[in-house]
């Protein structure tokens, strides 16, 4: 296990029985005394963004549930530093946020390729210590973060994918049933 940072993949331990983050890889973006922050990258929001804000009706585009944390605001993370300014390099190739009336101008203009950027509603937060009391608990396994992985085409892959990015035993608990009780 890698400790915490920017750029660290939390993934839910198989049996993780919070409905919030049951089965979830969340991609952490900072991480400080004073708490955690980042964004779950395997949940599609039940939403695209035309959906969500106002005049964005050609913009179909998937939106993916961040966290339970402001489910009133729209994150993104994306690999166009050099377009869209105001970005923060979170990992080599991975940055958060930026000025998004450009991102959204780029991506109406077909200026950038939609599968590398991907937005978000609400976010993923931890209190001054509470992520490092959850992986106490073994709540969480960490990992390094890719750019496959962050930008998976199929959302629903990502948590086994990151197991099996860890490797060895990790790798076969992808398999493990939600609720052995039931199996």
């Amino acid at each position: 296990m890698v400790n915490p940072g920017p750029g660290i993949l939390l993934i839910a331990e198989p049996f993780l029985k919070d409905p919030n983050f049951s089965r979830t890889v969340v991609f952490l973006c900072d991480h400080q005394e004073e708490g955690s922050f980042g964004f779950v990258i395997n949940r599609v929001f039940g939403h695209t963004l035309n959906e969500l804000m106002n005049d964005l009706d050609e913009l179909k585009l998937p939106v993916f549930y961040g966290g339970p944390v402001q489910m009133d605001t729209i994150h993104f993370l994306h690999q166009y530093p050099d377009l869209i300014p105001g970005s923060y390099e979170v990992l080599d190739g991975i940055y958060w946020g930026g000025d998004f009336e450009t991102a959204i101008t780029l991506i109406k203009a077909g200026s950038i390729d939609t599968t590398k950027i991907r937005f978000f509603i609400g976010y993923s937060g931890w209190g001054s210590g509470q992520l490092n009391d959850e992986l106490k608990e073994k709540s969480w396994l960490t990992a390094h973060a890719t750019r496959k992985l962050v930008f998976h085409r199929k959302a629903d892959e990502i948590w086994k994918e990151s197991l099996k990015h860890l490797g060895g035993d990790y790798e076969m608990m992808a398999n493990f049933p939600v609720d052995p009780q039931l199996n």
